[in-house]
């Protein structure tokens, strides 16, 4: 009777391993399945990785002339907004050069002045050569004719043929002089004559100069690697500081190249930053890929061609770009670490394909200002020198045509008088 108990205690024992055993397996075998359903689902068209670091635009403040600093307005971790001056220079020799390349064009303005001048004046004077050749003509004629009858003499013929000669001689050099001066104003006037475009010039690059003794931020962003010292002598494109537009950031992330394969430009990405932990979530899409892998853009590339080598997996750069409005209410820093997590759903089209420009290019216009207010000086230094041209020449063709109706006028008086 007890060796029965025993057995049946044995038996139920082992019913309920079994059962306990079978349930077991069962869990593990539905763990087993849901994760499989949950991988063909979902995690074969998810591609993540965590070596994704930010990455932004670093631009740089350097001179564009050299100089002494005298002021800087700016320090590291500091917010400054495009066109707020970061760096003066000692602006004393801009303005010496400035004041002289005025003084020049101000002078070319009345030289040039002076060469329209001197054309109405040669105009005249061919004129007044014209009617003294005509003058001339008709005395040599009148004598011709009374040189047959005998009323005048040989001698005074060939006076008359000599005054010929010099009065067309006088013209020619005349014309030829008009000729010379017309050639250096032909089809200009004194605001784009070739004198006064290139003293102009000087002013402007005089002018852009002295503006460049003060260097503007071309962005908004904030103040790094400030170097710059007062009273330092710096040199063309030297590093002064850099400004960091923090709202024009991005993500590179660097995915294996196995992961290369499904991954496809504007697929839908979403991010997390150590800084905020896992409660904060970016959402993005995939910008560009990079031509080649990282080792192969380092300063000194790996070489493979040795006779010691290991296979090691390459990666490569992925850009990220990131919502505006998410970065602004969390903004981020660069060289930040990143998780980041690619939704492979969508794989139409060209894992490279080779599409134009989509972005808005890159471009500030705190300079624009500069060279508005450089045109405008020239303007003004032209107008200033040359108010007086128009009635100048006015004056001057008012003068030529009366010089020529004197002259035609004077030639009858002079034959009549002459006349026996």
């Amino acid at each position: 009777m007890s060796d029965t108990k025993a057995n049946s205690g044995t038996f139920t024992a082992n019913g309920t391993r079994k059962r306990w055993l079978a349930i077991v397996v069962g869990v593990f075998a539905l763990i087993g399945i849901a994760y499989g359903a949950y991988w063909v689902l979902v995690l074969r068209y998810e591609q993540s990785t965590d070596d994704a670091y930010v990455s932004g635009n670093i631009v740089q403040i350097t001179p564009q002339i050299a100089g002494t600093v005298v002021r800087i307005a700016a320090e590291d971790t500091q917010f400054v907004k495009a066109g707020t001056p970061l760096v003066e220079l000692d602006p004393s020799d801009a303005k010496i050069a400035l004041e002289q390349a005025d003084a020049k064009l101000a002078k070319t303005v009345r030289d040039v002045r002076g060469l329209f001048a001197t054309s109405a004046q040669l105009k005249a004077n061919v004129d007044m050569r014209n009617a003294e050749v005509a003058r001339a003509t008709e005395d040599l004629t009148r004598r011709e004719r009374l040189a047959r009858s005998g009323a005048v003499s040989g001698e005074e013929l060939q006076h008359a043929r000599d005054a010929l000669t010099s009065a067309k001689a006088s013209l020619a050099a005349a014309q030829q002089a008009l000729a010379a001066n017309q050639a250096r104003i032909d089809r200009t006037t004194v605001e784009n004559h070739p004198d006064v475009l290139a003293a102009a010039a000087q002013v402007h690059d005089a002018y852009l100069d002295l503006a460049r003794t003060s260097l503007p931020a071309p962005v908004s962003g904030y103040v790094a690697k400030r170097s710059v010292q007062l009273g330092q002598r710096v040199a063309p494109g030297a590093p002064l500081m850099a400004i960091v537009p923090l709202d024009q950031v991005w993500v590179d992330a660097n995915f294996k190249e196995s992961q290369l394969a499904t991954m496809r430009i504007g697929q839908p990405v979403t991010l997390s930053a150590d800084l905020y932990g896992g409660k904060v979530r970016y959402h993005g899409s995939i910008a560009g890929f990079a031509a080649g892998t990282g080792s192969a853009f380092a300063l000194l590339p790996a070489q493979n061609a040795t006779g010691n080598w290991i296979k090691i997996v390459q990666r490569v750069p992925v850009r990220i770009a990131l919502d505006a409005n998410e970065l602004s209410q969390h903004p981020l820093q660069i060289g930040l670490s990143m998780q980041v997590d690619v939704d492979t759903h969508e794989r139409n089209g060209a894992r490279l394909p080779q599409l134009a420009q989509s972005t808005a290019p890159l471009s500030t216009d705190v300079y624009d200002a500069v060279d508005a207010a450089a045109a405008k000086r020239v303007r003004a230094i032209i107008v200033a020198n040359d108010r007086a041209a128009s009635g100048t020449r006015a004056a001057s063709s008012a003068t030529t045509n009366v010089a020529r109706d004197a002259a035609a006028n004077d030639a009858p008086r002079r034959l009549a008088a002459t006349r026996p």
